[in-house]
């Protein structure tokens, strides 16, 4: 029985239907609607009962059944009023029971809890409680009790799967579930919570196999949105990992978080939004969800936990703090592309650029390291770790576009601040045939400068003089032509061919 439909499953004023009056046609019981689950059929046959309660003689057990079809509609305030105009009886105290819950009513839902007796129906709703409470082992010892005397109850098997799973028992939520799988193959609901353990156990790829390669997510997902918490969830990590930020910021935003879980995705997709549309504002929601899971008591020391302070300190660009907690857990890590990029982006950011390019080098993904991030900070690390020639082939690899001119301002800049002045002036001279810049004339004319003077020192081979000419005369600047009579003199001089 699922008690936790997030919205109405109809709206507020209900729309009467005649089709069911039809001469010839019999109306069907209530009993047969809600074991179809055609609560719109049911609560428009209610209602007809509803308008009969004015009569002498009625009977006043529809107010019960219409207190019922409102709460599985999720009209719980109209379930509250049909409830308590219902008689005495166990499924009225059951109802009311739930509505407390839902109202956050704690003297009524204490009430209503003490007059549960040990029958299975009372049990299975006090079980359903503790689940919504968090409750998940008190749940499981109900469930798990019930199942001794009824094992044909099959779907309580996804119940017992589903509390395992919210205490982080992935593998036995499993071996449960697998029992319900065998009986009802094509179960949404039962395939969904097999996705998350998959997530859990394996990685999303793994998951995806269980929504045909990623695809039937866009089926199973969206009509659970609003039945099932995790569905919801699911189908953000599933825009996430397509690249839509914005479909999933939509369908989390008005999300009001109460797990960890739902704090660190809303802070994942604040922080994707905000690195995407420059957000300082998305950002600094993001760093205050992560501080927030990070630094409460029930998560501190969890690995969830401590990526969330990672990720918290990442984005206020505190890396020595960033490092101490991604070493903590960097064992569970080692062959995990995500965690490499970010941990390689957090040595090199403290200058550790020679343990940042082996980290680097470690990343699989074709996706990451064609991104412009990546290329930039390897990039830098190479130039640092005085291997200016792979910073260029990366340049070289790149087509034609934005990245690659910023690239370039990268090698030009950084191999000059290295005093590497001959990968510094080709940047330099390829900036100034994109973009006239009187700064890039300036660079180019600084870097060549600089390799002839490390010429002149003894540390750059002679023949590289003739490659700075050819550099110096692609420039129309006037100061070209007494740059390259002092050097051709030099060349002269020193028998030196150019």
């Amino acid at each position: 029985m699922i008690l936790s439909r997030a919205k109405p499953a109809v709206g507020g004023d209900l729309l009467h239907s005649d089709k069911r009056k039809k001469k010839g046609r019999k109306i069907p019981k209530l009993e047969e609607l809600l074991s179809q689950r055609d609560f719109t059929g049911a609560i428009t046959l209610l209602e007809e009962y509803e308008n009969a309660t004015k009569e002498e003689n009625c009977n006043p057990e529809v107010w019960v059944n219409l207190a019922c079809t409102y709460f599985f509609l999720g009209m719980y305030k109209q379930a509250e009023v049909a409830g308590f105009k219902a008689p005495k009886s166990r499924l009225q105290n059951r109802l009311l029971f739930h509505l407390a819950h839902k109202f956050n009513d704690e003297k009524k839902l204490m009430n209503f809890h003490q007059n549960l007796q040990d029958i299975t129906e009372d049990q299975l709703s006090l079980a359903s409680i503790h689940y919504m409470r968090s409750h998940y082992q008190e749940a499981i010892d109900i469930y798990k009790r019930i199942l001794l005397d009824n094992r044909e109850y099959l779907a309580l098997n996804v119940y017992v799967a589903l509390c395992y799973y919210k205490l982080d028992y992935y593998d036995v939520s499993q071996e449960v579930l697998a029992v319900y799988l065998q009986q009802i193959p094509d179960s949404t609901i039962a395939l969904n919570l097999k996705a998350c353990n998959h997530f859990r156990l394996y990685n999303g790829k793994a998951a995806e196999v269980v929504f045909r390669g990623g695809e039937g997510a866009l089926q199973v997902l969206p009509p659970l949105v609003d039945v099932i918490p995790e569905a919801r969830l699911n189908l953000v990590i599933y825009y996430l990992r397509q690249d839509d930020v914005h479909e999933a910021y939509n369908l989390i935003k008005d999300l009001e978080p109460t797990t960890p879980q739902e704090y660190i995705l809303k802070g994942v997709v604040n922080a994707a939004l905000g690195q995407e549309m420059g957000s300082r504002d998305h950002m600094k929601i993001a760093q205050q969800f992560f501080q927030l899971v990070g630094g409460s008591a029930s998560e501190c020391d969890t690995v969830p936990g401590r990526q969330c302070m990672a990720s918290c300190f990442f984005l206020l660009k505190q890396f020595d703090d960033v490092l101490i907690y991604l070493n903590s857990f960097k064992s569970y890590f080692y062959n995990d592309d995500i965690f490499n990029f970010n941990y390689a982006q957090a040595k090199a950011a403290t200058g550790n650029t020679i343990e940042a390019e082996e980290v680097f080098l470690l990343i699989q993904s074709e996706k990451m390291k064609n991104d412009y991030i990546y290329l930039s900070w390897l990039a830098r690390c190479y130039i640092m770790n005085k291997k200016p020639r792979l910073a260029w082939e990366l340049y070289l690899k790149m087509e034609t576009s934005a990245e690659s001119f910023s690239l370039l301002q990268v090698l030009a800049n950084d191999c000059y601040k290295m005093g590497q002045f001959y990968y510094s002036a080709k940047a330099f001279d390829v900036l100034e045939r994109l973009d006239p810049n009187p700064e890039y004339w300036e660079g180019k004319r600084g870097a060549c400068v600089g390799i002839f003077q490390m010429i002149l020192a003894g540390r750059e081979p002679k023949e590289t003089l003739r490659e700075v000419l050819h550099l110096l005369r692609s420039t129309g600047n006037t100061q070209v032509e007494y740059i390259i009579r002092i050097m051709k003199k030099w060349a002269k001089e020193n028998r030196v061919p150019v």
